[in-house]
């Protein structure tokens, strides 16, 4: 039977986190598990739902230490952890604050400097095999789905993509603004914390002027792991961003425009990751050097028909993947986009990701997304796209005369309906239900 380290590589006093009082040691942090792991209710099955980046790793370790699994969902919704509870029973939460969880036991985050903490004096090893936690999908394209991780699998998965953003050579001082429950938070904030000798920030900002004093708050080298939506309204607030020295953004395509930007800004490289909750993170790249994609550590892909699966290093089994890919002789890859964003109009191809593209290039868009509705055919049997626009300073007419310098005509959006947000969650995704019940309010009964 293999095991690996709790925390690979560091030595016990070496700092593994910052919280707003200051650092934190590895030695310090084990203790803070094991004291939390004394307090966990029985069951075993653990609901994290702590927002605090620290909290969050305490508890998975206390969690782990004291024989739970971590459910980590991407949506908080009642409808979702109630559905869990019913799909995981004995299943336990911990939160920072109360939550509201009707016959699902759980504990608050306690005071950790009330807590009785016992000195700690070895690293724990914990089996390969072990499944430790159980990811859902964001529900993109349907419900969230589960897919467990065992912890040979995690330790490899935190290597891999340290070793490819250089991480093990020069650690950084991570600050993120995605959830660390969503596998890239998961991934990118944590494993790469435990794994591939980094430092994590406590905190999970979400506005600008948030993210500016959680970088001023840490040392160099130090990261950014964020999205384009946060990255995009980082540089709108035009505030003065602290030097960086690496950017890394998922969850959605990020523009050369937006990562050239990024870079003149935070006089860091912007690089990317692409995965999905299914098959951990698979590749990387800096966007400006081109669009192929690189594979992480031993990660093999195979195309049979259409699709293409993953498998090797940090992949659990063999996974098919959603996205329509390309390789190259080189061992890279190209994306072209989810074979669920395929848009075929009269004959004519394109997906919804270049379509949103084009409409987020246009000056004064803010945001935007096209949306193919359930019911898309008029009176002719044309299917018609939708589109919904963030643009403060614009109007309807302006919009689809900029598209139409950069699209067929076929693909104008009928109806183009202007909001003043788009429903996106957490990580700044927007799910398919999400778009729907915008277009039910807007569109289908006519309030917009």
């Amino acid at each position: 039977m293999s095991a690996h380290p709790l925390i690979s590589g560091r030595g016990l006093d070496d700092v593994l986190a910052w919280r707003p009082q200051g650092p934190v040691t590895v030695r310090e942090f084990l203790a803070d598990a094991l004291a939390l792991a004394a307090r966990l209710p029985d069951g075993g099955w653990q609901l994290n739902l702590c927002e605090d980046r620290y909290h969050f790793a305490v508890g998975f370790v206390a969690g782990l230490l004291a024989g739970k699994v971590s459910l980590q969902p991407s949506s908080q919704s009642p409808e979702t952890l109630q559905r869990l509870a019913v799909d995981h029973p004995g299943t336990t939460w911990l939160a920072d604050k109360p939550a509201d969880l009707p016959g699902m036991p759980g504990t608050v985050f306690p005071d950790l400097a009330a807590l009785d903490r016992p000195a700690v004096h070895e690293m724990p090893q914990i089996d390969d095999d072990r499944p430790v936690a159980i990811l859902f999908t964001s529900g993109s394209t349907g419900l969230p789905q589960p897919h467990c991780k065992t912890w040979g699998k995690l330790v490899q998965n935190g290597r891999a993509e340290a070793a490819a953003l250089g991480l093990l050579q020069r650690p950084q001082a991570i600050v993120g603004t995605v959830p660390t429950q969503h596998s890239y938070g998961f991934e990118s904030t944590f494993l790469v914390a435990l794994h591939g000798g980094c430092q994590f920030a406590a905190a999970k900002p979400f506005y600008p002027q948030d993210i500016v004093a959680a970088l001023q708050a840490l040392p160099r080298p130090r990261m950014l792991v964020t999205t384009p939506f946060h990255l995009s309204a980082l540089l709108a607030s035009e505030l003065p961003v602290p030097p960086l020295d690496l950017v890394l953004s998922a969850t959605a395509p990020l523009s050369p425009d937006l990562a050239r930007r990024a870079e003149a800004r935070c006089g860091a490289p912007v690089h990317e990751i692409y995965g999905s909750t299914e098959s951990s993170a698979l590749a990387s790249r800096r966007t400006l050097d081109g669009a192929a994609w690189h594979p992480l550590g031993a990660v093999r892909l195979e195309h049979e028909g259409d699709t293409t699966w993953a498998s090797g290093g940090h992949v659990e089994g063999r996974v098919p993947l959603a996205d329509v890919i390309e390789s190259c002789a080189d061992g890279t890859f190209l994306l072209h986009g989810r074979h669920a964003d395929l848009v075929n109009i009269a004959g004519k191809r394109t997906s919804l990701a270049y379509l949103n593209h084009q409409i987020g290039a246009l000056p004064g868009v803010v945001d935007a997304a096209f949306f193919l509705p359930d019911d898309t055919a008029d009176g002719d049997g044309v299917t018609r796209l939708a589109a919904f626009v963030v643009a403060p300073t614009l109007d309807a007419r302006t919009l689809l005369a900029g598209l139409r310098t950069r699209l067929d005509a076929i693909f104008l959006p009928r109806p183009l309906v202007l909001v003043d947000a788009l429903p996106r969650n957490a990580t700044g995704k927007l799910t398919r239900q999400a778009l729907q019940g915008l277009y039910a309010e807007k569109v289908v009964h006519g309030h917009g």
